[in-house]
């Protein structure tokens, strides 16, 4: 497990709906996201859940189906590859 800080938990949940091309109207389900990462950061699902909230508050992800599923805001797809690679855990 590691200390991640709380941009570099956000940036992980990005890159993995990137790699995954989830765009727009393609999503994946937030339990899934949640499993794959809670198993690497310390407080697991909790603060995975808690960093989901914050990036649809500040708009790089978008919520479909009641809240189950999300996927990238392709607005702001040139601002979510920049915060990707500034931070990227290494």
């Amino acid at each position: 497990m590691q200390e991640l800080s709380d941009e570099q938990v956000k940036a992980d949940i990005m890159y993995r709906l990137f790699r995954k091309d989830c765009w727009g109207a393609k999503y994946l389900p937030v339990n899934t996201i949640v499993h794959w990462i809670g198993k690497h950061v310390k407080r697991n699902g909790k603060r995975v859940e808690k960093m989901i909230r914050e990036l649809v508050k500040e708009g790089y992800l978008l919520v479909h189906k009641k809240g189950g599923t999300i996927s990238l805001n392709s607005t702001r797809s040139h601002e979510i590859s920049e915060y990707i690679e500034k931070n990227s855990p290494k």
